[in-house]
């Protein structure tokens, strides 16, 4: 490829988190132009099997739809001169037909529009980008819950604000991740299921010019009133896609409701990817990336190992969400097609579907490869010397002491032991309200971590139990 090519490629150099992943190439501009072949062809076939069009000329036109025969650069440029890039294909394409059976070149794209052959292709590529990511969710999705089994008693510091909080266990937050990338994945599938129509409308929705070439072509005159709807069905069988109520030229609910899917499964993996971040924290350390060589290396500091990863996952979380508006406020559609609203869609959706490909496939590796410090954990819960169960020592105190009196006396006993940096049970043990109230191995058990992690186990129980 020369030089000029080069310059005209996005390889994802400013989009790292996308870049050379399974979804990259799903979305392309060679993918995207293939689906609207593939649309082509199968409206082609769909036509031919209602008897409206000759099965010689389906045929020919599915044979020739193949991206490779056609000139991506040349029509992406001339689609400047049409606003969309589809006019050009049905050009080209008419031509390679041509020269293979000049009869069947009248067939291609019979009765169609742009937007129709469009919106189709984008949700054929939809599709297969929603299904990159649902393989990519299963594994993470496993990965997390052997990490919940694993570390269902693994004690670490709840925290809240950034402050040490009460405590709570390793396996209840991997079951929390777990859960979000469950609820990512079941928006895909809901979207995959039904939520991915083919678009057939004609030039304003009426379905008129697919009618009246029927009209033409067919054998006797096809009954109005039922031949769109077989049309649609046949159409949407040749692509595997759903059959739309109403042709959605302008009623923009599929795509909505797709960006709506890929800005949530976005924003889960991003609250993932932050608390990696904030666990992996040189001070903190309780967890850390999977190890690869060269990767997190610093370009200036050759001690760091960086959390890129999880980098990678919050900068799409950060993304999509923003992309995903814009798409959605493209609803805001005129009359019967738009102009302007339609075409600002594409390169947000593609924007949307290449993100959050990315930070499923990425999410893979971080999940399965993730470095778990128990011992750090521990060491962690240690350094209020006790004070993260205080919320566990006011409630005991207060039906012995009153309410009152039991906070003033545990205010004390934490000033004290931020000042000298006792454990908290040693100064309890010294203070003079609880005198004869507990023994010493009393106070030891309320001040154990591990006594004070509430229905953190049953809960991570019954997440697993769900899974199952």
């Amino acid at each position: 490829m020369n030089g000029r090519q080069d310059s005209l490629t996005d390889s994802g150099l400013l989009s790292p988190v996308r870049a050379g992943t399974p979804v990259e190439e799903a979305v392309g501009d060679l993918a995207w132009l293939q689906a609207m072949l593939d649309a082509e062809a199968a409206l082609a076939r769909a036509q031919a099997r209602l008897g409206t069009l000759p099965w010689r000329a389906a045929e020919v036109i599915g044979a020739e739809a193949q991206a490779e025969h056609l000139d991506l650069r040349e029509l992406a440029v001339s689609s400047r001169e049409t606003a969309n890039p589809v006019v050009g294909l049905v050009q080209a394409l008419t031509r390679r037909v041509s020269s293979v059976d000049p009869a069947a070149a009248h067939y291609v794209h019979r009765g169609s529009t742009s937007q129709d052959i469009f919106d189709t292709g984008a949700m054929l590529v939809a599709r297969q980008a929603l299904r990159l990511m649902r393989a990519d969710l299963a594994r993470s999705i496993a990965a997390l819950t052997r990490l919940a089994v694993e570390h269902r008693d693994t004690v670490m510091a709840g925290r809240t604000l950034a402050l040490h909080a009460v405590p709570t266990t390793f396996g209840l937050k991997a079951a929390g991740w777990r859960k979000l990338a469950v609820d990512a994945d079941r928006r895909l599938e809901r979207v995959l299921d039904g939520g991915l129509p083919v678009s057939l409308g004609g030039a304003a929705g009426t379905l008129a010019g697919y009618l009246e070439y029927a009209r033409l072509d067919g054998e006797g005159t096809p009954d109005s009133a039922d031949y769109p709807e077989r049309l649609a069905a046949a159409f949407a069988e040749e692509t595997g896609l759903a059959v739309a109520d109403l042709p959605w030229h302008s009623l923009r609910t599929p795509i909505a409701d797709l960006a709506a899917a890929l800005a949530f499964t976005a924003g889960a993996l991003g609250k993932i990817a932050v608390d990696v971040q904030s666990l992996s924290r040189t001070e903190v350390a309780e967890v850390a990336e999977p190890a690869s060589m060269g990767r997190g290396s610093s370009s200036a500091m050759p001690h760091k190992r960086n959390p890129v990863l999880a980098t990678l996952i919050r900068s799409a979380a950060l993304q999509v969400p923003v992309l995903a508006a814009g798409v959605t406020q493209c609803m805001v559609s005129e009359d019967e097609r738009s102009a302007g609203a339609w075409h600002a869609e594409w390169q947000l959706l593609r924007e949307c579907l290449r993100l959050a490909g990315g930070a499923t496939h990425t999410l893979v590796e971080l999940a399965e490869g993730l470095d778990v410090r128990p011992d750090r954990m521990a060491e962690n819960l240690a350094r209020t010397g006790g004070q993260i169960v205080s919320e566990r020592i006011a409630a005991v105190l207060a039906p012995r002491l009153g309410r009152a009196e039991a906070k003033q006396a545990l205010t004390r006993a934490s000033e004290t032991v931020r000042r000298t940096g006792r454990p908290l049970g040693d100064v309890l043990a010294e203070a003079e309200e609880l005198r004869g109230h507990f023994t010493a191995n009393e106070l030891d058990e309320l001040c154990d971590p591990a006594g004070y992690t509430g229905a953190a186990a049953a809960l991570v129980d019954r997440a697993v139990l769900l899974a199952r």
